[in-house]
């Protein structure tokens, strides 16, 4: 019987849109707590709420509600989303609130999905400051001011981008890399050759046309932009008072090593021995991503194609995680390659859900301005259809599909690039030569020995990997795009832990809602 109720509760939670799932007792009225729930699932990456069951050591206990009682709450419920006194929007539809029969007794269903990016705070009450709530790994908590205040920018980036903001007391002269500035007008004249920006000699009228300079008719201010002063100024001044005090670029290069001393094999940084703005970092951190591809082996007529669709991925991802970066939020850029992947990091939410980033063709972006600076220079897109570009050059290369994940405290986007693919060999490719599968040109010696190996292994060292800090279950196994819960166990995670390469956070306590799991190294 207990098992059967726990597939039907499975079933309910994977038929919505979200992995995320929690369950509340209603035995004693219409609980509370719900409305925290909703405001944090709104706030977060949306998910379901299930009244009427409780769950202990992975035991599902029933309330025993009644239908009559399942479909009062059902009323509360609509009452309650739609009194702008209790909650600041209504986003579930008719469709997403269900009553539901298990085990005899009655359920009701909530799927209450992400809110827009211009919906947000959803918050409980009148005021949003101390009734906004999102979800971490431990559950709903409550927004600081400071969280709130993001996402009301977040609401309004379209009206007031961040990094069109003046700082004042810059100048052209003493503050930005006149270096960075003329090499990036260099390669603008160099794609660009017939444009009348090209022409333009003075520094500053050029700053202004590509949003590095702004004059504000209505107040009569002027002076260099925030994106202006990160994408050309020096270090020293980037990180000024008045500027981005906690301004921070970070490439880190993990490969393996015999000597368990070095910790990075290369790294790129504010150190000192360049100029560390955002036009120079892109450069020089793109340069060294693209020594993991394959080489190229087409010929663009009777000359040879240096770059293909995957670098094009690779050029994508690093932009968009430069100009989709929160400057208002905690943490800073950091881009790693290791043996199995490259991954992208940048401070903040995402304004849009994971479905609609991979859907596309809706383009949102915090930075105008540094999007412009790059679609400039051919290298960004405004429509939406820079996430195609970088499904479409992993694709080609066969390897491992992208993953997209958000963390919170602090908040951070990071996608990852697998290298390489775990996948067992299509048997129709097997004995066919590079010339009669294109898709096998290319292959590194990286390839070969990934394809070898034992899927079962590669996939302990991902999670060994991925692993570096606490993570859920349902984080682990949506790294994988998997669904079976007790496969998973079964196969990887209750063998880790055996063999010492997974701890719980919670080890006394297995079945915790707020288990997590970390590698062992």
């Amino acid at each position: 019987m207990e098992d059967n109720i726990k597939n039907k509760l499975y079933e309910l939670v994977q038929n919505g849109e979200s992995s995320e799932v929690e369950f509340k007792s209603a035995r004693g009225g219409f609980p509370g707590s719900f409305w925290e729930s909703y405001s944090a699932f709104a706030n977060t990456n949306g998910g379901t709420i299930i009244l009427g069951v409780q769950e202990r050591d992975k035991k599902f206990i029933l309330d025993g509600l009644s239908e009559e009682m399942a479909y009062k709450y059902k009323k509360i419920f609509g009452d309650c989303a739609h009194n702008r006194g209790k909650v600041s929007v209504c986003l579930p539809r008719e469709q997403d609130v269900n009553v539901v029969e298990v085990g005899g007794a009655y359920l009701l269903v909530c799927y209450i999905p992400r809110a827009d990016y211009s919906r947000r705070p959803v918050h409980l009450a009148t005021n949003p400051f101390g009734n906004t709530y999102r979800r971490n790994h431990e559950g709903d908590y409550l927004c600081t001011d400071a969280e709130v205040r993001r996402m009301f920018a977040d609401a309004e980036h379209e009206n007031h981008p961040q990094d069109a903001i003046i700082r004042k007391g810059f100048t052209i002269e003493k503050d930005i890399d006149i270096a960075s500035l003329h090499q990036y007008r260099q390669l603008f004249v160099s794609l660009h050759p017939a444009h009348p920006w090209g022409k333009i000699t003075d520094d500053q009228q050029f700053m202004e046309k590509i949003g590095a300079y702004q004059r504000n008719v209505a107040t009569g201010e002027h002076g260099i932009t925030r994106a202006g002063l990160l994408m050309f100024g020096k270090s020293d001044m980037i990180t000024n008072p008045a500027g981005e005090p906690y301004y921070f670029v970070d490439y880190q290069e993990q490969l393996y090593t015999d000597d368990p001393r070095v910790r990075w094999t290369d790294r790129i940084c504010p150190d000192g021995t360049w100029e560390a703005n955002l036009f120079q970092f892109y450069i020089r951190v793109y340069n060294k991503l693209i020594q993991v591809l394959p080489k190229p082996f087409k010929l663009l007529g009777d000359a040879r194609q240096e770059e293909t669709a995957a670098h094009d991925a690779v050029r994508e991802a690093l932009i968009n995680c430069i100009i989709h970066q929160d400057l208002n939020a905690s943490g800073n850029i950091v881009i790693r390659r290791t043996e199995t992947a490259l991954t992208f990091s940048n401070p903040g939410m995402m304004l849009v859900s994971k479905q609609q980033y991979f859907k596309g063709g809706r383009s949102i972006c915090r930075n105008p301005n540094l999007q412009k600076m790059f679609m400039l220079l051919g290298k960004a897109e405004k429509a939406g259809s820079g996430v195609d570009k970088i499904m479409a050059g992993w694709k080609e290369l066969g390897w491992d599909t992208p993953v997209l994940t958000e963390e919170v405290q602090p908040d951070y986007v990071v996608l990852t690039l697998p290298i390489g693919k775990t996948h067992q060999e299509d048997p129709s490719r097997r004995g066919k030569t590079h010339q009669e599968d294109p898709s096998r040109r290319g292959t590194t010696h990286q390839d070969a020995i990934l394809s070898k190996s034992d899927k079962k292994d590669i996939r302990k060292r991902q999670i060994e990997e991925f692993c570096n800090e606490p993570r859920t279950f349902a984080e682990i196994m949506d790294l994988f795009k998997l669904k079976d819960r007790v496969s998973f166990k079964k196969i990887y995670i209750d063998p880790m832990i055996a063999e010492g390469l997974l701890v719980m956070t919670e080890p006394d306590n297995p079945t915790s809602k707020n288990q997590r799991y970390v590698s062992a190294r």
